[in-house]
């Protein structure tokens, strides 16, 4: 028996009872993707080989999409990768004319991670941390703090072979004259200009003196660019995870925003395949709609479409090829949702066998409810029966005098009142596209 830390078991059970994915702990839960998780791990070998990787994860809603990518987040940080983290939105996209671009840049820095800060909000520690490498050399060779930053200046001079290269090195060096001289506002202005915070040249060079700031046209060129960095501080290289595809194949009001999207995207599809782009790796999660949708998905861009295309031979023989830019996640059978109930009983009980409230007979009771009750549903959506479960035990756990008879009894289960994403509107139906749409036209006859 290993016992399960009070604060793991805690944030795994409140994130599953919220139908939400826990950001810790997922190894204790996890169940199938053999598969699929040991073909990411290439992946991640082929980033700390200084190599790239691009995939994108497409499965119904409820497959275990956010799952996945999460539990690949873990695994890229355990591997010492930096991982950075977001969903598309209205606001935030890969390609832009109003800001939403860098805003997507922006979010990706604040959720910047490594594994000794899991949470975010590593990009201040990575800073530190190699320019603490750097001070300690020259001071230990007699140099002084002029000395440092004339060095961290050498240093990242490689640096400008990418876009916005010299401009980074700057403000690195503002970032240690800052520290050094305990101005604050200093460090803050740079970290800014590295989260792409910054609106306009002009408040950027009268705050660090750089003329250029990273804008909507640059937010790959600087994913890049970090990449080389993160490098360069010891790390394997970046993973960008992007989840919620549906907002630039269904949700963007004008078909030509929408191309624009799918250029950009085919433009970091074609470096990552091609090699130009060096520990980088991008893992994005999108339904089946939004690949394959003829008119708004990613195979409306004839570019996109050959690129992704699956294996026509594997395709006809039934069988599964994992090599290619697409990886498609099937849902759970019911054997993996029943070793799923299992573990989430367990990690209820703290790791111990012997506290589990609801043993074998209660999780396949269960889950013969759940295909009672939720029809098709119950292969779709798991979330609802891992959400149902754990109320199930937190009322075993709270009312001692309850049978998990008495409780599967009184109408546990129930059918999701409401989307919980973009994703599961599009799904189910809920969601509504824009009146302002260019290419959603009526079907007529005459």
């Amino acid at each position: 028996m290993i016992p399960i830390k009070r604060r793991e078991r805690d944030a795994v059970l409140q994130a599953l009872q919220a139908g939400l994915v826990p950001k810790q702990g997922l190894h204790l839960i996890q169940v199938g993707r053999k598969a699929e998780v040991s073909s990411i791990l290439q992946d991640i070998e082929r980033i700390a080989d200084d190599g790239s990787s691009f995939r994108i994860v497409v499965g119904r809603f409820g497959s275990g999409k956010s799952f996945f990518l999460t539990l690949i987040r873990t695994l890229a940080l355990q591997k010492k990768l930096v991982v950075a983290q977001a969903d598309f939105s209205m606001e935030r996209r890969l390609w832009a004319s109003n800001g939403d671009a860098r805003a997507l840049y922006t979010e990706l820095m604040r959720n910047l991670a490594t594994k000794s800060q899991p949470e975010g909000g590593a990009l201040n520690g990575i800073l530190a941390e190699w320019v603490s490498k750097v001070q300690h050399e020259v001071l230990s060779a007699g140099g002084k703090p002029e000395d440092v930053e004339a060095r961290i200046g050498s240093d990242l001079r490689d640096l400008q072979n990418f876009v916005g290269g010299f401009e980074f090195a700057e403000v690195v060096r503002a970032w240690y004259r800052g520290q050094i001289e305990k101005n604050d506002a200093l460090q803050a202005s740079a970290l800014r200009w590295l989260r792409a915070e910054f609106t306009t040249k002009t408040e950027a060079r009268q705050e660090l003196g750089v003329r250029r700031i990273i804008d909507d046209d640059s937010i790959y060129e600087s994913l890049k660019l970090m990449a080389a960095f993160v490098r360069k501080a010891g790390y394997g290289g970046l993973l960008v995870g992007l989840d919620e595809m549906v907002v630039l194949s269904h949700r963007l009001p004008h078909s030509r925003a929408r191309q624009a999207n799918y250029e950009a995207l085919l433009t970091i599809l074609n470096d990552c395949v091609q090699g130009s782009a060096r520990g980088l790796g991008f893992l994005l999660a999108g339904t089946d709609e939004c690949l394959e949708d003829k008119r708004r998905g990613l195979f409306s861009y004839e570019a996109l479409r050959s690129r992704l295309a699956e294996n026509a031979l594997a395709k006809q023989q039934g069988l599964v090829d994992l090599s290619g830019p697409v990886i498609r996640l099937q849902p759970l059978t019911p054997e993996d949702l029943f070793v799923l109930l299992k573990n989430v009983a367990l990690v209820h009980a703290g790791g111990d066998p012997g506290k589990v409230v609801a043993g074998d007979e209660a999780v396949a009771s269960t889950l013969h409810r759940a295909n009672e009750t939720l029809g098709a549903e119950f292969f779709r959506t798991p979330r609802d029966v891992v959400r149902a479960f754990v109320g199930l035990l937190n009322l075993l756990d709270q009312n001692p005098g309850k049978t998990w008879q008495d409780l599967l009894g009184a109408g546990l289960l129930k059918k999701a009142e409401a989307p919980m994403s973009e994703e599961e509107a599009l799904a189910t139906g809920a969601h509504q596209a824009s009146d302002d749409d260019d290419d959603d036209l009526a079907t007529m006859k005459l």
